[in-house]
């Protein structure tokens, strides 16, 4: 039983307060170090896929994912320079009733309140913001944290195990665990919001849509509950050249060879973008004695299939009954490594698969268009079966 275990999780993000969410249910006290002064989550939209949306709901989120988000009813496919979709696949009703859960976009910063919130309803979860630095020592009963406050005191803590949630760029990973530094793979992303009226007419306001070019692609779904579109871009960009330009700030790729409506898109969003250059971690270190990590921090991947967010929060899943069930942390991280690393693999190996893909040129383009049309409104929901069916904690459901 996890009465009387506690547990340290670096990081307030996604993964982590999904993590503590999960412990806290089994009453387990969990305390949560966080550098930023409250909750922030940077960045844009989050496409959260049935097979995350399960693990959410099932710690009571349903309610208040729906308020903040949109089920899409389908996925508009845009080849380069083509007025018209290729083909709409599938979203919408069909996805419940194959996979019992919802496809859904909402933004990440309203994904990370409504985890707060939830996180805030127990009194057995401390989330300590503003940290300005901590170090931990593992031994036999545990591990010893200490902790440099906001207020600049220091303080000490001991808990059953330390679970780095601290994403891509990992103080767990590469000092605790002396884990490989994240990789950048060639590849960045420039995001930003506009207003409904600001697309009108340009993609439907009620579905996803995907504008193939050379080079690149864009995603672009509606936010209804903000007024919103989200936007993304992405891009082979140098390593010399991702994070800035010769003006020293970042700047959107040069050369792109345009559509109408890419260019409409480009316009109306001006020089309002942010651009993120996108890492990946490729480890099988996940833990060492009862120091573990998750999400990003353990299997950063490209963005390509929508799935970052969603292997982080399956990994929580996975790992809180473990760690409440067996009889030393060491043991858990191990049974969760070996449950989960095979299948992080695999979403790995399909997002970089898609990134080439999505930026093929011409002749090349021509073929994968034709895949596409010819595997019709719901070939992917058959080809994704895997990953969108997976259920990362079945016991759950009994």
């Amino acid at each position: 039983m996890a009465a009387g275990r506690t547990f340290y999780i670096a990081g307030a993000g996604i993964t982590g307060l999904t993590l503590a969410l999960a412990l806290a249910k089994f009453g387990a006290k969990v305390v949560v170090l966080e550098r930023s002064p409250a909750i922030s989550e940077f960045g844009a939209g989050l496409q959260i896929s049935p097979n995350a949306r399960r693990v959410l709901d099932r710690l009571g989120l349903d309610a208040a994912l729906t308020a903040c988000s949109l089920e899409p009813a389908g996925i508009d496919i845009y080849p380069y320079r083509r007025r018209n979709p290729l083909v709409t696949l599938d979203l919408g009703d069909i996805v419940r009733q194959r996979f019992g859960a919802a496809y859904a976009v909402t933004h990440r910063a309203d994904l990370a309140e409504a985890l707060y919130k939830a996180c805030r309803r127990f009194a057995n979860i401390d989330i300590a913001f503003g940290v300005r630095s901590w170090t931990a020592e593992s031994h036999a009963r545990g591990v010893t944290i200490t902790i440099d406050d906001a207020n600049g005191q220091s303080r000490t803590g001991r808990a059953d195990a330390l679970i780095g949630a601290d994403g891509v760029h990992s103080q767990t990973r590469t000092t605790l665990l002396e884990g490989p530094t994240a990789q950048y793979r060639g590849r960045a992303a420039w995001r930003t919001l506009l207003p409904f009226e600001a697309l009108a007419g340009q993609i439907a306001l009620d579905r996803v849509s995907v504008l193939f070019g050379p080079d690149y692609h864009m995603v672009c779904y509606p936010l209804p509950h903000r007024r919103q579109v989200n936007l993304a871009l992405f891009a082979k960009v140098p390593q010399s050249k991702a994070h800035l330009t010769s003006s020293g700030r970042p700047g959107l790729p040069h050369g792109l060879r345009h559509s109408p409506r890419i260019d409409h898109i480009m316009a109306a969003a001006a020089e309002n973008w942010a651009m993120w250059p996108l890492y990946t971690v490729e480890t099988s270190q996940w833990h060492r004695g009862n120091i573990g990590l998750v999400g990003d921090a353990a299997h950063a991947m490209v963005p390509f299939q929508a799935q970052g967010a969603a292997m982080g929060i399956e990994d929580a899943a996975v790992l809180a009954p473990l760690l409440v069930a067996e009889p030393s942390a060491e043991a858990a991280f191990a049974r969760y490594a070996a449950i989960r690393q095979p299948r992080v693999t695999r979403v790995a190996r399909v997002s970089r698969s898609n990134g080439t893909a999505f930026h093929l040129r011409w002749p090349l383009s021509i073929a994968r268009n034709l895949v596409i049309a010819a595997q019709g409104k719901r070939g992917h929901l058959r080809r994704l079966d895997w990953l969108y069916g997976h259920d990362a904690n079945p016991d759950a459901s009994a």
